[in-house]
């Protein structure tokens, strides 16, 4: 019997030496490739957190520990570990079990979200009702493909630093959402990694504690151990989590289980707010979602060996394609058009606009909330149509209309059909097909 096959809880995860986890860690990789090839799914992210889903149930006192998973679909290894391995095979299935968190399905799951940026807030919300009762179990909320561009995230830090409670933030640093992330804070992030400044100190830290070690004992390790995070803090962007109360831890490996489990003995017992920044790669593990970190972050059934998908698309294009041709030949005809997504061009058909139009296209991250005063911000400034895309507005592009349109437009539904299936023969037309007349004022 595999390692994995004769884990049916977390009880018995601990009772694996150290020593078995990597061998485990490969068992997880196999299983979730092999299952996602029959049903499809959120792979990517998945392969990713491995090691570190081990690491939180092998060190955590779960389900009493709170244990919230940011964008539920990163959980497929944690799901494996909480006694769903058997029923895997029926992953978003009719019936089986889902493809993101759920709290009906399993005691393990103490937060069901499907979208980013939820976590922070509902760790917080977590604690502070554990204190409210007197309890002692500790609270994580692992944050990351893509949460740490989204505003509710940081409205959760912000609350959760100044109240001094007792919580866990772990940045899964991945560089992901679904596609490559953008903005400052993803700079930031990058910028702690790579920093040759606290890269050369932490090294140097490490042959003093070894020296000092031998001739001083375990006390003068733990004191070194000190003045590498002070020191690192003092001249890394570490100090970005401290000035908003989190005591800062890393980055760290996130694929080294005995580095993340050390990690987890050492910060689990403090107390206040603290945060741990994991460096990890999507996709670990399998080479076509290696290469390719956008197509695999999520996708239909596929086979394993070459990685093509196994049902080819067919018949008419899907109106993601016909929404982001239509767009990118607006473009072409006028250049005051300008489009705005949200974390996914590929996945909302502004990929193509991209690709021609890269000056007039904007990607804002997953917050959804700050496109949309974004986008109302454009026509008044003289750019418009502004077409922001979003996975409702690929099935039903009626709901992206937002700017003055031209007298000769109109915004009904039967107009955006008009240019969308006129837009398949390359002969685009905004000519309004209601008989009623159209106002000119945006919806």
């Amino acid at each position: 019997m595999s390692l994995l096959d004769a884990i049916q809880s977390p009880a018995d995860l601990k009772q694996l030496s150290r020593e078995q986890l990597p061998e485990l860690a490969q068992e997880i990789r196999e299983r979730l490739i092999a299952s996602c090839a029959q049903t499809g799914g959120h792979i990517g992210a998945s392969l990713g957190v491995v090691e570190l889903a081990i690491a939180l149930l092998y060190e955590l006192d779960t389900p009493d520990d709170k244990v919230v998973w940011d964008v539920g679909h990163q959980a497929y290894a944690w799901k494996l570990l909480t006694g769903r391995n058997p029923r895997f095979h029926t992953l978003r299935q009719s019936g089986g079990i889902s493809g993101f968190l759920k709290r009906t399905e399993s005691r393990y799951d103490a937060f069901g979200a499907g979208h980013a940026g939820t976590a922070m807030s509902a760790a917080l919300g977590m604690a502070t009702a554990r204190d409210l009762v007197g309890g002692k179990n500790k609270v994580v909320a692992i944050v990351g493909d893509g949460a740490l561009t989204c505003g509710l995230s940081y409205e959760g830090m912000n609350n959760a630093g100044h109240s001094d409670r007792d919580i866990i933030l772990i940045v899964n640093d991945n560089g992901m959402s679904i596609s490559p992330n953008v903005g400052a804070i993803s700079k930031t992030l990058g910028g702690i990694a790579a920093s040759p400044v606290t890269n050369r100190l932490r090294e140097h830290i490490k042959g003093w504690t070894f020296k000092l070690g031998k001739t001083f004992g375990p006390g003068i390790v733990e004191l070194m151990k000190n003045v590498e995070e002070s020191a690192k803090n003092l001249f890394s962007d570490g100090m970005f989590f401290e000035e908003l109360g989190f005591r800062y831890f890393g980055p760290i490996d996130g694929h080294d289980l005995k580095k993340l489990i050390d990690t987890l003995h050492f910060v689990k017992p403090m107390t206040g707010p603290r945060v741990i920044h994991v460096i990890t790669q999507k996709g670990k593990g399998f080479g076509h979602a290696e290469s390719n970190q956008e197509k695999w972050h999520g996708l239909a059934a596929y086979d394993p060996e070459t990685g093509e998908l196994l049902k080819k698309a067919s018949g008419p294009p899907t109106w993601t394609q016909v929404f982001g041709e239509a767009i990118s030949n607006l473009a072409s005809e006028r250049p005051d058009v300008v489009a705005i997504t949200a974390a996914m061009p590929s996945g909302t058909g502004t990929a193509v606009f991209q690709k021609k139009h890269p000056s007039a296209s904007s990607t804002s991250a997953s917050p959804r909330g700050t496109r949309s005063p974004s986008r109302r911000g454009s026509p008044p400034r003289g750019c418009g149509p502004s077409c922001p895309s979003t996975r409702r507005s690929c099935s039903a592009p009626t709901t992206t209309s937002s700017t003055t349109w031209p007298s000769s437009t109109c915004p009904s539904c039967s107009a955006w059909t008009a240019r969308a299936w006129s837009a398949r023969t390359a002969t685009p037309t905004w000519a309004c097909t209601t008989s009623r007349t159209c106002s000119p004022s945006p919806r």
